[in-house]
C-alpha cells in the first residue's frame, strides 16, 4: 500500500471563526484514506515580506512555511475576498513563497467558500498563482458555498450539500495526485 498524499491546507483568513478555515477542516475530516490533509496555522506569525531580509537570512517561521510546502504533494487553498482582493496577510504568505524553490510546479486547488459567489479575489489569486508557476488543478476555484463568517467545521459537516461539494474537491485532488 502506498503512503497517503500530503496536502497542505492554506486558509487566507486570520479570523478565529472563519468559513474558509472551516471548509478546510471539514475537508480534512472527509478526506479519503489516500489523502492526508494538514492545516497550516502560521499565517499570522509571518513577518511582512522584505526582499532584503530574504536575501540575508530567511526567518525561521518563513523557512517552516517553505518546508511545509516542499513536503506537501499539493496545496488546497481557501481564501476570502476582502475589498475585492486577496487579503494582505495571505498575499504576504504568497510573497514569501515567490523566491522559494519549493513552490514552482506545485499542484494547487482553490476553494471558493463564498455563498455569494465572490470572484474578484479568486480571479486575482489564480493570476498570482499562475505567475508563481503553480500547477492549478482546476481552471476555476471549486465552490463550497458556505454562509459568511461564523461558520464552524461542525456546521459544514452537518450539511449534505457542503459535504458533497467538499467530496468533489477531494476527488479532484485525488485524481490529480494519482495521475
Amino acid at each position: 500500500m502506498s503512503a497517503a498524499r500530503r496536502v497542505l491546507c492554506l486558509s487566507g483568513s486570520l479570523r478565529r471563526v472563519s468559513s474558509n478555515t472551516a471548509a478546510l477542516l471539514a475537508a480534512r475530516e472527509l478526506a479519503p484514506p489516500g489523502l492526508a490533509l494538514t492545516l497550516y496555522a502560521g499565517l499570522g506569525a509571518l513577518p511582512l515580506f522584505n526582499a532584503d531580509v530574504e536575501s540575508e537570512q530567511v526567518p525561521d517561521v518563513v523557512q517552516q512555511l517553505r518546508t511545509a510546502v516542499g513536503q506537501s504533494d499539493a496545496l488546497l487553498i481557501a481564501c476570502p475576498e476582502y475589498a475585492h482582493g486577496v487579503p494582505g496577510a495571505f498575499k504576504n504568505l504568497l510573497d514569501w513563497l515567490v523566491g522559494s524553490l519549493e513552490f514552482p510546479d506545485k499542484p494547487v486547488l482553490l476553494i471558493n467558500a463564498s455563498a455569494r459567489g465572490s470572484h474578484h479575489a479568486q480571479d486575482a489569486l489564480c493570476e498570482i498563482l499562475r505567475t508563481m508557476s503553480a500547477r492549478l488543478l482546476s481552471p476555476e476555484p471549486l465552490m463550497v458555498a458556505l454562509p459568511g463568517s461564523g461558520c464552524t467545521p461542525a456546521q459544514v459537516l452537518t450539511s449534505p450539500e457542503r459535504c458533497l461539494e467538499l467530496r468533489t474537491v477531494l476527488a479532484c485532488l485525488s485524481a490529480a495526485l494519482v495521475a
